[in-house]
Formats: C-alpha cells, structure tokens, sequence
C-alpha cells in the first residue's frame, strides 16, 4: 500500500481554495441529505477535510455522536476547532490512514454505526480500495444503516466528455501535486458499495452532473 497523501498544507486555505474553484457548490452538496438524517445517533465520517460538514451535523442533529477518521493530523486539528463545545462530548478523533482503518478504537459498550459519511472522500481511493473500506465499515454498520456519499462524477454525453472530463483530470493532477495523491481516475463506488451490500436510495446532482450527492441504506445481511 503507498503511502497516504499529505493534506496538512491545505488545512488552512481549505476552505477558501474550494470556494474559489466551486463556490458553496461542494458544501450544499454535502448537506444534501442532513433532513433524513435526524433519527441518526452513531455517525462515522471519513476524511472531512477542515470539519465544516461534522460541524454542521452536530448543530443540525443534537443527539449524533460522531468518529471522525482522517490520515491529516492538521485536518483533524481544524475539525476539532470547528466542533469547538460538542467537541468533547460528542467527537472522537482517530488519525488513521482509511485504506488501512479498523475500528479498534471503539468500546465494546458501543453501539454499530448507523450513519456513514464519505464527503468527496472516496476520490482519493481506487475501486479495490473503496471496496475495502465498504466490507471494513459494513461489519461495524446497524442492519438499518445510511452512507452518504458526496462526490464528484462525469455524466454522460458530450458535457461529461468535453467539460467534466478534463476538468476532473485537471483537478487530479493539482491534487497530486499538492498532496502527493497517487490516484488518477474516479473509482466505481456503485459497484464497491453494491458489492458489500449497500444498496442505492436517492441521488442529486448538481453543476450539469460533475457533482452528485447520494445515500445509500444498508441491505438486509441475507440479501441475495
């Protein structure tokens, strides 16, 4: 397995770098789902970048307690500040690279996980490594569990061919330079979700189809 890529540098301009590029566009995007999320008490998110999402979700959920996993020591620095008081009581941090992720640190008084959250996230990962990480999370799941996955995604026809395409290709490659990201391509995550027994419920795009929000709820354990 290489090496996870270093996001601590972005840590500070994060913010200001993704609404210079796409506006409030990526954060609606995130929030898409929060209404249907308010029965949710066990929430795992993944790679959160500065914590604006976790931080929302905390105010837009008073009950949600969160593990928050990220491979940036300076993001999850960032995510703490942003939870500011919930941070203590309802905010565990775990620096952890996903690809490698177990759920070790949890108590055994822990109930499963009935939230998930991959908020332009899974990009940063190959298929095989999206699929991982989906068996990793199922075993830990409640049998009525939710992702929420946020991402980009090129749409088809000549839009996704001539507009998107290239435009995600170039944002791999300032990624990669930035960060050390090894990853070119969007991984399937349909397929690696579907294969761990995930099961597509609502999607949204947004800006012709580069971006999508979509959740997806846990299919029973005996699903053919």
């Amino acid at each position: 397995m290489s090496s996870a890529p270093n996001f601590n540098r972005l840590a500070g301009p994060y913010r200001w770098l993704e609404y210079a590029t796409f506006g409030p566009w990526l954060s609606w995007a995130r929030s898409a789902f929060l209404p249907q999320l308010s029965a949710c008490r066990h929430g795992l998110v993944f790679g959160d970048g500065d914590g604006r999402f976790t931080a929302r979700l905390l105010r837009a959920n008073t009950d949600i307690h969160i593990d928050a996993v990220d491979a940036s020591p300076a993001m999850l620095s960032a995510l703490v500040r942003r939870a500011g008081p919930h941070h203590a009581r309802r905010v565990r941090t775990q620096l952890a690279d996903a690809r490698a992720w177990q759920p070790n640190s949890r108590r055994s008084s822990d109930r499963p996980y009935d939230a998930i959250f991959t908020h332009f996230f899974l990009d940063c990962l190959t298929t095989e490594e999206v699929q991982s990480l989906a068996a990793t999370v199922r075993n830990v799941a409640a049998p009525s569990a939710v992702w929420v996955v946020s991402d980009f995604a090129i749409p088809p026809g000549w839009f996704g061919s001539t507009v998107t395409r290239p435009l995600i290709w170039a944002l791999y490659r300032a990624f990669g330079w930035l960060t050390d990201l090894g990853v070119r391509n969007l991984p399937d995550h349909h397929s690696a979700l579907g294969a761990t027994g995930f099961i597509l419920h609502d999607r949204r795009t947004w800006l012709g189809g580069l971006l999508a929000s979509e959740l997806w709820c846990s299919a029973p354990a005996n699903r053919p």
